[in-house]
């Protein structure tokens, strides 16, 4: 059942700015790509946020398609926000996921092929990714026999956003250990900060149309979403010109990230550490 937009020239700039959205955070992952291809090196990124990211991209995935293309879910939307109402999710937002998932997926990748000094995924953060996905089952299981599909990627929905607030901290810290945010892109944060900024306007184009801001609480997972990234982002931007600003790489202690040192790429539970890491269980 769709609802019909009031007007014409917002519904042209609820469209428009969900593709400026999805343009920016898509791109978002490119500087990163690149910048690694580049120096065939992820020194500097930190691996736990990688996973963190990935995984969370991921969730937000699946809550973004299953809302867009689940006519039943999509009832039972309406069902509990009122059937005048539209639904929070675009096409822009689903392209947006898959484009996500598929270039976090790449970078974890050149993590593995690139040097990488002696970092690794922590067990901290195994657990924690581990725990995501065994509490995602257990709730799919409980939302099987009376098929409450909304109530459950709505789970989905708010364990992306518990991801998006944890995924920060450990590159966050690795800066400000290091004292220098290189081997981390600052245009990912640029496009970042954009897409986040975007899809708020975008939202409440919608809501100005519908004259009701249901659409926010509806999905207050993308409301929360946006606010976090914008906030990291801007602590990110601060810490590169700001506190840690014109850093070289060769500036980079030894001592910090000796690139001759290699730990493997998921630390074994026996797998000492090695002992002038400043990350792996340190930051996560």
């Amino acid at each position: 059942m769709a609802t019909e937009w009031n007007s014409d020239i917002l519904h042209v700039t609820y469209t428009v700015f969900g593709w400026i959205a999805f343009v920016a955070w898509a791109c978002s992952f490119y500087p990163q790509l690149f910048l690694n291809f580049s120096r065939k090196s992820v020194v500097g990124l930190n691996f736990n946020y990688l996973l963190l990211n990935n995984t969370k991209q991921t969730l937000y995935l699946i809550y973004n398609a299953t809302l867009y293309f689940s006519n039943t879910v999509q009832f039972q939307y309406h069902k509990k926000y009122g059937f005048d109402q539209m639904i929070p999710v675009g096409a822009n937002d689903v392209a947006s996921s898959i484009n996500a998932v598929v270039l976090t997926g790449m970078i974890l990748f050149q993590a593995t092929i690139y040097e990488r000094g002696n970092q690794s995924i922590s067990k901290i953060t195994i657990g924690i990714v581990s725990v995501v996905w065994i509490t995602l089952g257990v709730c799919f299981f409980m939302a099987f026999p009376s098929n409450s599909w909304l109530w459950l990627i709505s789970i989905f929905n708010t364990m992306q956003v518990i991801l998006s607030i944890i995924k920060y901290i450990p590159q966050l810290a690795m800066n400000f250990m290091l004292k220098s945010t290189v081997g981390f892109s600052i245009g990912n944060v640029f496009l970042d900060l954009s897409g986040g900024f975007t899809n708020i306007v975008q939202m409440a184009t919608q809501s100005i149309d519908q004259k009701s801001w249901m659409n926010f609480s509806g999905n207050i997972g993308k409301v929360m979403l946006c606010m976090v990234c914008m906030f990291f982002d801007l602590v990110f931007m601060c810490q590169h010109y700001v506190l840690y600003p014109s850093k070289k790489e060769s500036s980079i202690a030894p001592s910090k990230f000796d690139e001759n040192l290699k730990e493997p790429f998921i630390l074994s539970p026996n797998q000492p550490l090695t002992t002038n890491v400043p990350l792996a269980e340190n930051i996560v």
